[in-house]
């Protein structure tokens, strides 16, 4: 079990992402999309600042976490404009489609392919995303370029933090990234919707909860992980996202996954345990 300690953080963080899901639905219905970012991220990065995350910061760390950052921001943005003019399905599928660009980038970088264990395990996980995602298939409409963008840039995201993270301290790029696009999510708020902080009591519980729960400890374990694991595999278990959401939204809201989605949930957890059992022990990608 302690071999697989990483990989079972990860997963715990894929069940916190997808649990969100309908919190945050909620929240940016009563508030405007990039306040609600704005605030997500600035209450993470106090957080993490009074944990000392950026006491001692070094000039690399600084330009590593900035451009681990604008990746971050970026997938977050495009992601949050893009689900106001496309479905939740379409948006589901377009963006776990982060575990297809991920190996297809990361080939690029490093200039190998990743192992078959790997590919097969991407290729089942994607599949299952498609029958998940979208059970009455999938349809391409506004916005869903934008989504496109996303998955690309948190694929960019998994590979720079893989990249640029060697030597550096955990805690320190974690909070960098969070407080560039905490600082980039607020200027866009202030110059686009420039409305006051809400008051609403749900929304500041799901500002409060998703910063410290999803974001800050969420991206501070996917950054401690990715030192242990490669970025295929991360894209991998974090593709493990929507099978949570699909959980959650059957035990809280009466969602029903139907056959369709019972068998792209499988084939995704299928996908994981493919790559994780069959990956050779010195695969980096």
């Amino acid at each position: 079990m302690a071999r697989y300690r990483w990989e079972l953080a990860l997963i715990s963080v894929a069940a916190v992402w997808g649990s969100t899901f309908t919190l945050v639905q909620d929240a940016v219905d009563r508030t405007p999309p990039m306040l609600f970012l704005a605030l997500r991220f600035a209450v993470a990065a106090v957080f993490l600042a009074l944990l000392g995350a950026f006491r001692g910061l070094t000039k690399r760390e600084a330009s590593a976490g900035a451009i681990i950052g604008l990746a971050l921001f970026g997938g977050y943005t495009t992601q949050t404009i893009g689900l106001q003019y496309t479905t939740a399905s379409n948006a589901g599928f377009l963006t776990g489609m982060f575990v297809v660009f991920t190996p297809v980038f990361g080939a690029l970088v490093y200039r190998r392919l990743p192992s078959s264990p790997a590919m097969v395990g991407v290729a089942l996980a994607t599949g299952g995303l498609v029958l998940l995602t979208s059970p009455a298939g999938i349809a391409i409409g506004r916005g869903d370029g934008l989504l496109i963008v996303t998955a690309a840039s948190f694929a960019v995201h998994i590979l720079l933090i893989d990249r640029l993270g060697a030597g550096t301290s955990v805690l320190r790029l974690a909070g960098v990234q969070i407080a560039v696009t905490a600082v980039l999510a607020t200027g866009w708020s202030a110059a686009a919707e420039r409305e006051a902080p809400p008051g609403d009591a749900l929304v500041w519980f799901a500002v409060v909860f998703t910063a410290i729960a999803a974001t800050a400890v969420g991206f501070l374990v996917q950054t401690r992980a990715q030192r242990s694991l490669p970025p295929v595999r991360t894209a991998l278990i974090l593709s493990a996202e929507p099978v949570f959401a699909g959980i959650v939204g059957y035990l809280v809201a009466g969602d029903r996954l139907g056959v369709r989605g019972g068998i792209g949930a499988a084939m995704i957890l299928a996908g994981i345990l493919v790559a994780e059992l069959r990956a050779p022990a010195t695969e980096r990608l």
